[in-house]
């Protein structure tokens, strides 16, 4: 049986991509929305796991072990292995059974679902937590789903027995919206980085959402 796990209502993730075209580094972007009071981080990489790629995780794993703070790893059981992290997959990526089997029961296990007939398949799951989206258009994939809207979130946590991740074009503008909806959490990329992409402004921005959403 998988245990509880309790998610803040600010999910961010660090995309390498999109913090590459702001010339941050996920090592310091990590370290500054750590200090902003982020309780929990996601490292994404869609592209090859150089050794370079692999050294900056192995840095924001660091700061989150630091923190005492969940690092969840997009995709890849392998890299989540190795740094005693958890991990988030996708419908195209590793089952989540054989995803939970590898991790063991102690690791936090997510599961991307883009519908409402994925999400409800996906509650057989042995995750912890299932996103949700896209909710609103969204600029991290190049192929993205199709929008599915507020109101599909609102009927889906109907059904959903488990913590839902709403996923998507989120911003501090909309997020609000969101949570009420139905989300347990929020799932940010691009709306976590401000347009001068730095240590002071990355912790500012952090401290903003929690502002924002009341932590």
């Amino acid at each position: 049986m998988i245990r509880s796990i309790k998610l803040p209502r600010v999910y961010p993730i660090l995309d390498t991509e999109t913090l590459a075209r702001r010339g941050c580094l996920p090592e310091t972007a990590a370290l500054a929305l750590l200090e902003g009071g982020a309780r929990i981080l996601q490292f994404r990489h869609k592209g090859h796991y150089s050794r370079a790629v692999f050294e900056q995780a192995e840095r924001v794993a660091a700061h989150c072990r630091a923190a005492g703070v969940p690092l969840i790893i997009d995709d890849r059981a392998d890299i989540a292995l190795l740094l005693d992290a958890g991990l988030h997959l996708g419908q195209s990526d590793l089952p989540p059974r054989e995803g939970r089997r590898l991790l063991g029961p102690a690791r936090i296990l997510g599961f991307s679902t883009h519908n409402p007939q994925q999400l409800a398949a996906a509650l057989a799951e042995p995750v912890d937590y299932l996103a949700f989206g896209p909710i609103f258009p969204t600029r991290s994939k190049e192929n993205p789903d199709p929008i599915i809207g507020l109101g599909a979130l609102q009927e889906v946590k109907k059904q959903a027995s488990l913590l839902l991740v709403a996923i998507g074009g989120i911003t501090r503008d909309n997020a609000p919206d969101v949570l009420a909806a139905g989300a347990d959490s929020v799932a940010v990329i691009h709306d976590i980085l401000p347009e001068t992409c730095n240590f002071s402004t990355l912790r500012a921005r952090m401290e903003e959402w929690l502002t924002l959403l009341n932590k």
